[in-house]
């Protein structure tokens, strides 16, 4: 099999953070990079896009999965550098229509009195595309498919598969008042190798028994995430979106919890790179 590769260059949600309480898991917003072939693929666009871009240089061409456009998914673009280099090429993919879909996301950004350079400003070829719940766009050997999550003004999950290997990314989902996961996810996830999947509160958190409620703000718990992963039968499961305020201790606690209900779990981290290729061959080994 090819090169099927999940590295993690920002697992952050809301906002990003630092600090040497912070050094283990990381503090840049959400992107990932994913090798499938000679195929690159780029999920979000957050702060973790800045190191993405300084590591690939003079890449050539990517393309881009936006999930939605809060500040977070995309406020790493201004800064993504091969976008100004003329000879790269970009296919952007994101939710929306020409003028409310992901250009005219990005034209608001990158405008005052938000930033000082315009999207004009890049050199790279940007062709952007539309995506809606229920295609499926092929990159090169990857099939990727898309489904509407649970998320204040929407927002999109992805599966990324190459024969029946795959890769869910479910970040910004909310699970249902069932506790259940959303149709989107569950749509996804079925039999996945890899769910990537927001567990951005404690359940303390999420139902107000520690502060404020967050019931209805779209983002879902650890415990929830196990639950989505047993639901649909995943090999593994990644934390993912962490909450500004959690340290690596509260994640480290989160995590012991949640391996008492999946033990195949992992947290996301900054830098962190999964080999599905050697996970799937790990996984028959062992069978």
């Amino acid at each position: 099999m090819d090169q099927f590769s999940v590295h993690f260059w920002g697992v952050r949600g809301s906002l990003p953070t630092s600090g040497w309480e912070f050094a283990k898991f990381g503090g840049n917003t959400s992107c990932i990079e994913v090798r499938v072939g000679n195929e690159i693929i780029i999920l979000d666009a957050g702060s973790g896009l800045l190191p993405l871009g300084q590591r690939l240089g003079d890449c050539g061409h990517a393309t881009f999965f936006i999930s939605h456009f809060h500040w977070d998914h995309i406020h790493g673009f201004p800064f993504f550098r091969p976008a100004y280099q003329a000879e790269n090429a970009f296919t952007l993919y994101g939710p929306g229509e020409q003028g409310d879909g992901l250009e005219a996301a990005l034209t608001r950004q990158m405008q005052p009195p938000h930033f000082p350079v315009g999207l004009n400003a890049t050199r790279a070829q940007l062709d952007f595309r539309s995506v809606h719940p229920g295609d499926e766009i092929r990159v090169g050997p990857a099939r990727v498919q898309a489904a509407a999550l649970n998320h204040p003004q929407g927002c999109l999950g992805y599966r990324i598969s190459m024969g029946d290997v795959g890769v869910v990314y479910a970040t910004d989902t909310e699970h249902l008042a069932s506790g259940v996961a959303d149709a989107g996810t569950r749509e996804l996830a079925r039999g996945a190798d890899l769910l990537i999947y927001d567990a951005q509160y404690t359940d303390d958190e999420y139902h107000g028994r520690s502060g404020p409620s967050h019931t209805g703000w779209g983002h879902s718990t650890a415990l929830e995430a196990c639950r989505a992963a047993q639901e649909t039968g995943v090999r593994r499961l990644v934390l993912f979106h962490h909450d500004p305020s959690h340290d690596d201790r509260t994640i480290e606690r989160m995590l012991v919890e949640a391996r008492a209900h999946f033990p195949n779990v992992i947290a996301a981290q900054d830098g962190m790179t999964l080999d599905l290729v050697q996970q799937r061959m790990l996984a028959a080994e062992a069978a």
